[in-house]
């Protein structure tokens, strides 16, 4: 995904990327044979959606940066319950 300077866009991608990080994430299945397929995918999700939000912070307006924190710290809260696991 191109970078844009374009505020919205930017807050979009991450919004986007948040939604599909949840989706995969949403979709672990343990005891499935794919598991470790499963979690590739997963810490592939969370890299580019970090790295969107990155993008996006640094041309958030206050309302969007508020969003994005809470989005770097629902990623976090996902790398570590998969770490537990």
């Amino acid at each position: 995904m191109p970078y844009h300077k374009n505020k919205q866009q930017a807050f979009q991608a991450a919004q986007q990327g948040m939604k599909q990080l949840d989706d995969v994430y949403n979709n672990l299945v343990q005891d499935d044979a794919s598991y470790g397929q499963q979690l590739k995918h997963l810490k592939q999700e969370v890299n580019e959606t970090y790295q969107q939000i990155e993008n996006a912070m640094e041309v958030a307006s206050e309302t969007q940066r508020q969003q994005l924190e809470k989005y770097l710290s629902d990623i976090e809260q996902i790398v570590n319950e998969v770490n537990l696991e």
